[in-house]
């Protein structure tokens, strides 16, 4: 039983050190990105939620999309449950894309990041 309790145990701080290096490799990988943006997270936000009267932003990151570094929001507009993707370009401040999503295709995108 000892045995057993050793190997359990050694399973589970692998699997513990596994997800703390993931969790560390995605932060140096969002570091690194925040490195080379020259637009700051607020700034993206004003310029993106100029494009959305009257909306709020649900959700944010700092991606590489198709070799551009972006910042991508997620704005919510009252009265309805559909979400507008704005993309600004994190090193120039221009809007890349203005792109209206249902709640369905939301979701859909949501479940395919994880």
């Amino acid at each position: 039983m000892k045995i057993q309790n050793l190997i359990g145990s050694l399973l589970a701080f692998g699997l513990f050190a596994g997800l703390l290096t993931g969790c560390a490799t995605e932060e140096q990988k969002e570091a690194k990105l925040q490195a080379e943006a020259k637009i700051s997270r607020a700034d993206a936000e004003r310029t993106a939620l100029a494009k959305v009267p009257g909306g709020s932003v649900k959700e944010g990151e700092l991606e590489k999309e198709k070799g551009k570094l972006i910042w991508s929001f997620d704005i919510a507009t009252a009265g309805t449950k559909d979400v507008t993707e704005v993309q600004v370009d994190a090193i120039t401040g221009e809007v890349v894309s203005v792109e209206h999503e249902s709640a369905a295709h939301e979701a859909k995108e949501k479940e395919e990041k994880k």
